[in-house]
């Protein structure tokens, strides 16, 4: 039996209208994720890299959000219809050497990979094959004919539909999946047609053309699997977010990680959390964060590419984006850690505290009403409440150094560059602008004058 090579070719070039948005529809996200990002995830383990994209509408912003992929993509200058991006990407199929195209539309963020293996599965024998579904609202989804004998004839478009040529409605409807055989179907691509009410080519009349030249035409049925179904207005996409939302907080429960009432959390497709992690409603995780075991991370927290290590406590209502929680530390509640912030092993922060681009030493401690930006705390140091780094001179940002076991007094202001030495104390109140040396104490103030009251009585 001859070697099988498969390409995959995602259709990602339509506008959307319906979505009501001037960008690519391909890339409206679920989770914090565009959903061609699932599309993508779904073909990977099935051709690998061997992936094509047709692009049209806002294809520079396509590329930009999946620049591994650009060098890839064709592009389809005119809309004309799903026919006619095959038709404009044949060319660059035919050149991967491949046997067989699998055709995907970039709208359907639920597909799963079981189920682009049914339909690989078909592969042997058959020219072309694609997904069908019943779902319970055929909606505008292509119509499927057959036969009395149940062989498949044609797929129709739904405003093209005629019930005195094509017979009753069957509830069945093309999903929009299809494995085609290069060799024989590339020649029928030039026999494609518009001469319908959307004036577009569509692939859909494959089918028809493939069969009146006595080629093996199979729809496999995949009941009403909505997971294959495309994404066309914005209920639509939002139905399909809480799917996934659902889909990936089941999957996680399952693997041991323990999850308080589950139905309010949000954790996006490429967030790792390790079994025995625990986390609180009302809690929302994306992109690439990593929770590792023995982490707990309460409610009302939002959380984008940060990592927790075990023991940690984020406490509720704080906002996290691309920093580091380590060992034992605690966060919160209502903190705010910008990029680049890392806490230490037992590193704490609380009330209202911001750390940017700032390492907490370990077992250092900033407990309320402080900044923290571009700054480096040492091992044990106490920041008091109302201190601020002051790192910005208007052009340049500069860093400031506090040492392990310094102790730095309420309300002061540490303005950048600017280095605490170790086991130094700042007073309350003070403005430093010059180092202070190891085991030293620096105030910078004016001096207290008390100036008597006048009590006098207008």
């Amino acid at each position: 039996m001859p070697e099988t090579k498969t390409t995959a070719l995602v259709l990602a070039a339509g506008k959307g209208t319906r979505m009501r948005s001037a960008r690519a529809k391909v890339l409206q996200t679920l989770l914090n994720e565009p959903m061609l990002f699932y599309v993508y995830e779904a073909l990977a383990p099935i051709v690998r890299d061997d992936v094509l994209t047709v692009v049209g509408h806002d294809a520079d912003s396509v590329a930009a959000a999946f620049p591994a992929m650009a060098d890839r993509f064709v592009m389809q200058a005119e809309q004309l219809g799903t026919g006619h991006a095959l038709q404009v990407a044949w060319e660059a199929v035919e050149k991967t050497g491949a046997t067989h195209c699998l055709v995907i539309n970039g709208d359907t963020p639920l597909v799963t990979v079981e189920a682009l293996e049914r339909l690989m599965t078909a592969r042997e024998g058959c020219d072309l094959a694609f997904m069908t579904i019943t779902p319970r609202d055929t909606g505008a989804f292509g119509r499927v004919v057959r036969d009395r004998e149940r062989l498949v004839r044609a797929i129709v478009e739904a405003k093209d539909y005629d019930f005195s040529q094509h017979g009753p409605v069957t509830g069945e409807v093309n999903a929009g999946i299809y494995l085609l055989k290069v060799a024989t179907i590339g020649p029928l691509l030039e026999k494609l047609e518009n001469a319908n009410k959307s004036g577009e080519y569509y692939i859909t009349d494959l089918v028809g053309l493939a069969v009146d030249q006595g080629l093996c035409v199979e729809g496999v049925q995949a009941g009403n699997d909505v997971s294959l179904m495309g994404i066309n207005s914005p209920r639509e996409l939002i139905a399909a977010e809480s799917t996934l939302r659902a889909r990936i907080v089941d999957e996680l429960i399952d693997r041991g990680v323990l999850i308080h009432n589950p139905g309010t959390v949000i954790i996006g497709p490429r967030v790792e959390i390790e079994p025995g992690a625990e986390i609180f409603g009302h809690c929302e995780i994306y992109g690439a964060s990593r929770v590792a075991a023995g982490a707990r991370l309460g409610s009302y927290n939002h959380i984008t590419d940060a990592t927790f290590a075990p023991g940690c406590v984020v406490r509720e209502f704080n906002h996290i984006e691309k920093a580091a929680v380590g060992e034992g530390a605690t966060v919160g509640p209502y903190s705010r850690l910008r990029p680049g912030a890392r806490l230490e092993k037992n590193a704490r922060i609380g009330n209202f505290v911001e750390m940017k681009k700032a390492v907490l030493g370990e077992g250092a401690k900033a407990s309320h009403l402080t900044y923290l930006g571009d700054a480096e705390v040492g091992a044990g140091a106490n920041i008091g409440a109302g201190t601020i780094t002051c790192n910005y001179d208007g052009k340049n940002k500069f860093t400031t150094r506090i040492g392990a076991g310094a102790f730095i007094g309420s309300n002061t202001a540490l303005v950048a560059p600017v280095s605490v030495g170790d086991n130094a104390l700042i007073g309350a109140g003070s403005t430093i602008t010059k180092d202070v040396p190891d085991n030293q104490t620096g105030i910078a103030r004016g001096k207290q004058v008390n100036l008597r009251r006048s009590l006098k009585k207008n």
